[in-house]
């Protein structure tokens, strides 16, 4: 039986997953991949990947990136010892799941590891040279970010250190920490969380049942990021649900920064900024 399980939820994600699967392929350690299609236009290529050694395919409407991450989660076997919740559009360096596999051995209340995240350039098919995330971390008056999102790769951010919170689109868990801090009904991520912000909610409730988040460098990630770095270019829809659901997760963990919160959904909702 693998140790390792990684889940990943499509959505109409046809441009990325194959590469995704060749890296998860190449990482040379037993996983049970569980894919969770959440409502993809067209499933052709998906088509196959029911009969992919190793793979389990669920097939779902769309309901969310938590809901069905939650759906996939439940199809993990028992004995599964580690959980790697992985974007389709994330492509794994080599040695990646074994480097992250010694960590969470060498420090047993470590609940997730997130790794040095660089851009990919889906349309050039090459990296980007530019960091996406080391590690979500939060402005003094309450705004959470990617630390490092968007500057020039030049090697810094090289120090494994305990981080606030772990961008989504690599997250290396402790089985036992997620079955510790899961919600009612067994759901790892908050189901009310559409899309965004699940992971920080995440990382804050594993915080909270007294496990560490951790960044190491040395688990190389490359991602493309589904959404426009350019905010002015995203869909008003998008935005808003972002702001909506920042409301939400300090409504699920109190703190003043709600304030912040609630000023940046009315201004998103009425200013439409």
């Amino acid at each position: 039986m693998a140790r390792i399980a990684v889940l990943i939820v499509t959505h109409n994600s046809e441009r990325c997953l194959a590469r995704c699967l060749a890296r998860l392929s190449d990482q040379q350690e037993e996983v049970q991949c569980i894919l969770v299609d959440a409502g993809s236009s067209s499933t052709t290529y998906l088509d196959g990947l029911d009969t992919r050694p190793g793979t389990h395919l669920l097939r779902t409407a769309n309901i969310g990136f938590a809901a069905a991450n939650n759906l996939g989660y439940r199809a993990i076997p028992e004995e599964t010892e580690c959980v790697v919740f992985l974007n389709p559009d994330a492509f794994l360096a080599p040695g990646t799941l074994a480097r992250a596999r010694a960590i969470l051995a060498a420090h047993p209340r470590v609940g997730c590891l997130t790794g040095l995240l660089l851009g990919w350039d889906l349309q050039a098919d090459r990296p980007s040279g530019r960091i996406d995330s080391t590690g979500i971390f939060r402005r003094w008056y309450g705004r959470w970010y990617d630390r490092g999102q968007g500057e020039v790769f030049s090697g810094q951010y090289n120090r494994a250190e305990t981080v606030p919170a772990a961008c989504g689109a690599f997250l290396f868990c402790r089985r036992s920490a997620l079955d510790e801090t899961v919600l009612a009904g067994g759901a790892v991520f908050a189901p009310d969380f559409f899309l965004y912000k699940e992971d920080i909610e995440l990382s804050l409730r594993l915080r909270r049942g007294g496990w560490s988040i951790h960044y190491d460098p040395g688990l190389t990630v490359y991602h493309c990021r589904g959404w426009d770095r350019e905010r002015a270019n995203m869909p008003h829809t998008l935005r808003l649900a972002a702001a909506a659901n920042e409301v939400r997760l300090y409504q699920r963990h109190p703190s003043p920064y709600i304030l912040w919160a609630l000023a940046k959904y009315l201004l998103v909702r009425w200013a439409r900024l």
